[in-house]
Parts: C-alpha cells; structure tokens; sequence
C-alpha cells in the first residue's frame, strides 16, 4: 500500500476506534443503565464504570495526539488490556460465545489501527 493510502486508512481507523471509546467512555461515566447491567453480571462494582470511562477518553485522547508516541503506545496497550480482560470476564462467567465477539472485533480493530500507525511511522521516518 502507498504511504498517502496507508496514512488516509490509518487516520480513517484511528478516528472511528477513538469514537467509539469516546462514546463508550461517556456512556460509562454517565453510569448508562446497560453499562451498569454488565458490569454487575460480570461481577465489578459498579465505580469501576467511572474509572472505565475516564480511563477510555484519556486513552482515546492519547492515541490522537501526535507528539508522544510512548504515551500513545501505552493508550494502546491500556486498550488492549481492557479487550482481554472483557473477553475473558464474558467467558469466565458462562456468557454465550456471541457476547465475546464485540469485544475481540474491537480488539483486532484497535490492533490494525495500531499497525497502521506503525506502518505511517516507518514511512515518515525514511
């Protein structure tokens, strides 16, 4: 792929993953009534939805900046934590295998994003 096409995917991706954590994030923060419904099937108190929340549009912020690159690889990694941890809380409380699939999706998602990123930095470090 060319670097303009690499770029223009990149940012494409990047936007679209940080506008769902700024949503998901708003929404945990605002303490949703679905947010609430899952955190209390998964087990976690729910104050952990604040920390969530804050936790995400700092990260999403992160990964939009331009200037740090150790802050945004660490955004990316917070993320990263946070898909595991999700899968693996759905699976370890019996949930059907359908309700691990968003976040796996989201996961991958972030993962190419993070590539394309990588891939963008290569090209304007030559």
């Amino acid at each position: 792929m060319k670097p303009k096409a690499t770029k223009i995917l990149y940012w494409i991706v990047t936007l679209l993953f940080c506008f769902f954590m700024l949503m998901d994030g708003i929404a945990d923060i605002l303490h949703q009534k679905s947010a609430v419904e899952v955190v209390k099937h998964l087990g976690y108190p729910e104050y952990t939805l604040f920390i969530l929340g804050v936790a995400k549009i700092l990260g999403q912020a992160a990964i939009l900046q331009p200037r740090f690159n150790t802050l945004k690889e660490w955004a990316y990694a917070g993320f990263a934590i946070h898909f595991i941890i999700a899968i693996s809380s759905r699976y370890l409380v019996g949930d059907a295998s359908s309700l691990l699939i968003p976040p796996l999706l989201l996961l991958l998602f972030m993962l190419y994003g993070y590539g394309l990123w990588k891939k963008v930095e290569r090209f304007e470090n030559v």
